[in-house]
């Protein structure tokens, strides 16, 4: 299990997590009044936001794909390798039809910050290595 303050996930008492290499802490927060209601992660003074539905989307694709999945961390704008979450999070197949990231020039970097939440809602089991991390559903 991630490293891991428990809060209630609310903008006033959030998660504070790590990144699955546990090499940088981030605090997450649902937000359901937004609309489209929003998974807000805030790292440092950067703040992003990601469609709140995608914890169970990609539940529901790494239950399908049945075996681990490489994250394959990138930012927006950087290519994304065929096969992995992070190129799921911005595929036109993907339930959404792109992008689960909702601030432009933010939308990047799903893998890094929504895979362990998903870790701490009990959805996913994630490696911890230094590098090259997977992730596949309980």
């Amino acid at each position: 299990m991630t490293d891991v303050t428990y809060g209630s996930g609310t903008q006033d008492d959030p998660w504070i997590l790590k990144t699955p290499p546990h090499s940088s802490e981030f605090e997450v927060w649902k937000d359901e009044t937004l609309d489209p209601p929003a998974l807000v992660v805030q790292v440092g003074k950067t703040r992003l936001s990601y469609q709140l539905r995608a914890l169970e989307d990609a539940h529901a694709m790494l239950k399908a794909h049945g075996d681990w999945m490489p994250l394959g961390n990138a930012d927006e704008g950087k290519p994304t390798k065929e096969g992995t979450l992070e190129h799921w999070a911005r595929s036109d197949n993907n339930p959404v039809g792109g992008y689960y990231g909702l601030r432009k020039g933010y939308r990047g970097r799903f893998a890094n910050y929504v895979s362990p939440t998903m870790e701490l809602l009990g959805l996913v089991e994630l490696e911890h290595n230094a590098r090259n991390n997977r992730v596949r559903a309980i």
